[in-house]
Parts: C-alpha cells; sequence; structure tokens
C-alpha cells in the first residue's frame, strides 16, 4: 500500500499562549514545539501497521518552513519511510489543504491519513478539505481502521451518541481519534536510521489564500474560586443568582 500521512508541528500543551505585537502569530520565543500527537500516536502508527501487515510505504507530508524539520525527522525515526516538507509558513488551514492536494495528486496515495484535529487550533478541517480537492471519500474520527487487501477498508469511528460502522474503497482520505492505533517511542536504532532518510522539500504551488488572519484575542481570564462553607447555603443561593454563569 502506498499511504501518506500528514504532520503538523504543534506548541506543547504546556505553552504559554502569547501573541506578537500585532496580535496576528503566536509568539514564539520561548515555545518548545512537538509533532501534533494527533498525526503522531494514531494517524502515524496506524499506517505503520498497515505497510507491516500488507507491505508498502509510509510517506510523511508537512506543510511548513526549515524548521519544522526536526519534528518530521521525529516521524521518520519512529518508522516512516521517507518525508515531503512543501516549504510555505502557511496562513490558513485552507492554504495546508491545497499544497498536501496538489502533491498527493501526483503520487497516487491508498490512503492518506492525518489526526482529527492539531492540539493548538482544534479546527478537524484540513482531512476534510483535502478530500474535497482530490474528489476523494472523506471518513473522520476513525477509531478503527482494518484492510485484508488494500482495496477495501473497514471503518469504526465516533459519531455523536455512538459509533458508526462502514466500508470504503481505496483511494480515500480518513482523520485518526484516540484508540486507532497505540503510541510508538522512537528508539535508538530508529532515530539513528532517521538521518539518512529521504526528507524532500518542494516548493508550494501558486495559491490565493482566502482566509487572512485579522487578529488573535485570549479569553477572558478565570476568577478566583469563591470558597462557601457547607452550611451557609443563602450564601450559595444569592451567588448563584448573582454571579453564576450558565456556559
Amino acid at each position: 500500500m502506498k499511504l501518506l500521512v500528514c504532520v503538523s508541528k504543534t506548541p506543547d500543551t504546556t505553552t504559554k499562549i502569547v501573541f506578537n505585537a500585532s496580535k496576528t502569530e503566536l509568539d514564539a520565543n520561548g515555545v518548545q514545539y512537538i509533532m501534533n500527537p494527533y498525526d503522531e500516536w494514531y494517524a502515524l502508527v496506524r499506517a505503520l501497521e498497515l505497510k507491516e501487515a500488507l507491505g508498502g510505504t509510509v510517506t510523511l507530508i508537512n506543510v511548513g518552513p526549515a524548521d519544522n524539520d526536526q519534528v518530521i525527522r521525529k516521524g521518520l525515526a519512529i518508522g516512516a519511510d521517507d518525508a515531503v516538507r512543501i516549504d510555505l509558513n502557511p496562513q490558513s488551514a485552507l492554504s495546508v489543504a491545497f499544497q498536501i492536494a496538489e502533491y498527493a495528486r501526483q503520487e497516487n496515495y491508498d490512503i492518506i491519513l492525518l489526526g482529527k484535529e492539531t492540539i493548538d487550533y482544534n479546527g478537524s478541517e484540513i482531512g476534510a478539505m483535502v478530500a474535497e480537492y482530490l474528489d476523494q471519500p472523506f471518513i473522520s474520527y476513525a477509531s478503527k481502521l482494518d484492510t485484508s487487501d488494500g482495496k477495501t477498508a473497514s471503518i469504526q469511528r465516533d459519531i455523536e451518541g455512538g459509533m458508526e460502522e462502514l466500508e470504503v474503497d481505496t483511494p480515500f482520505v480518513v482523520s485518526a481519534a484516540k484508540g486507532l492505533a497505540e503510541q510508538r517511542i522512537p528508539n535508538m536504532k530508529g532515530i539513528m536510521m532517521a538521518k539518512s532518510k529521504p526528507l524532500k522539500v518542494v516548493a508550494p504551488a501558486a495559491f490565493e489564500d482566502k482566509a487572512v488572519t485579522v487578529e488573535y484575542t485570549l479569553p477572558p481570564a478565570k476568577s478566583a474560586v469563591k470558597m462557601i462553607a457547607p452550611d451557609n447555603m443563602e450564601e450559595l443561593v444569592k451567588l448563584l443568582h448573582e454571579e453564576a454563569k450558565v456556559i
């Protein structure tokens, strides 16, 4: 099988969010970056499992600048065969999806996998956009993906209030949710091999971005917790009426 895994670089979950002076970008000073966990733990590992069972190749793709290479190399250390970085500092999910689709269109991948969302924007947009550009089926939030022949896959995915089971013929795009695979830690052999695996850098395709960030703002700071004595029900009722907010 020929598998493509989309990976992105995200701030570590402990990162304190600060924006630049114009409030149009995250201030990257002092930020520790990681591979997006949904891409790494679930999409990439399931792709590797399919390759191990059926044969084929696993390619990583990332849209971003040169400092993303360290994150990409981690994916190679985990087991991917090669990687492609489209040399662009993207400004929107739409531009990322377009670049991935334009590259994938030339390579005829059987399955394109990516995490269900990134842990920074939580948009869950790119998978559907890639599938639309390629005119392929898109299955979101997959928690199980099996195929015995590489031509038809059975997929279980999370839906509101339950699970849905379906079958789809390749090629298709799928976003990975928790449960699709188990995290793999790169070993020393994998880390050393990753240094020599191909990481191809390609120029971006021409694209007019229709989504432009005007400004980022932080949510209001949380107020301090108020402690009420267990026997002071009158005070609790008063605060619930006057200060409590329904979200």
